[in-house]
């Protein structure tokens, strides 16, 4: 087995180097965007819940509901269910840039789901006190909920990250390039199993390197 491992990275190097780089891209690409999306779509299913302070629970159920909904879907259904939409923002639904949008999608109610749940550890009188003392609500989330959350914040969207890897491997197997499409044409299809072993390993270290990293800074950031 190891024989057939250092035989590929001999003869497919390149292309084992080329898919590593499109996975990385990929994952990075739609890691960022489903951050920038459920980081404020998780702080508004807490803040608008009843009692909170910012409370609008008719507007918040509704965001539960599609939260929900997306996380319902699996990601293979979504990536065939959104290929206008891909078409329509990179101009094709194949190939490495067509894979983030779906990824993105996919992995925004998760991100705002892991986020819920780490403003909610926060403590409720901390919150209070903070109201008491005149801070609006777009202070106490800034100054209290999000820096008090940020270590469960980060080991949050570390999951999500290792999610999307595995996105990225069922993205590949439909023309998405990556880990996921090499593995699929040469390692499958042509039964290279020295490539499909390489890619296995490459996205295991993936994996390993994403949660090391995550944790580590979740570690640096709490100061508790």
């Amino acid at each position: 087995m190891a024989a057939e491992l250092f035989s590929a990275l001999r003869e497919f190097g390149p292309d084992i180097v080329t898919a590593t780089g499109q996975t990385l891209y990929m994952v990075g690409l739609a890691i960022l965007f489903a951050t920038l999306a459920g980081v404020p779509i998780g702080t508004l299913l807490v803040v608008m819940d009843r009692g909170h302070i910012a409370a609008f629970p008719p507007l918040r159920a509704v965001l539960a509901f599609v939260v929900n909904t997306g996380r319902s879907v699996p990601f293979i259904i979504l990536l065939i269910a959104l290929a206008p939409f891909t078409r329509l923002l990179v101009g094709t639904s194949l190939g490495t840039a067509a894979a983030v949008p779906p990824m993105a999608v996919a992995a925004t109610p998760l991100v705002a789901r892991v986020v819920e749940t780490a403003l909610r550890e926060v403590d409720r009188g901390t919150v209070d006190a903070a109201v008491a003392m005149g801070a609006s609500p777009w202070q106490v989330v800034r100054k209290v909920l999000l820096p008090e959350a940020l270590p469960a914040v980060v080991l949050g969207i570390t999951i999500a990250t290792v999610g999307l890897i595995e996105f990225s491997a069922v993205a590949g197997a439909v023309g998405g390039g990556g880990l996921g499409d090499l593995a699929f044409r040469m390692g499958y299809q042509r039964w290279e199993a020295g490539v499909l072993l390489a890619c296995v390993v490459l996205l295991v270290a993936l994996v390993q390197g994403v949660q090391w990293a995550g944790e580590t800074l979740a570690r640096r950031l709490n100061h508790r």
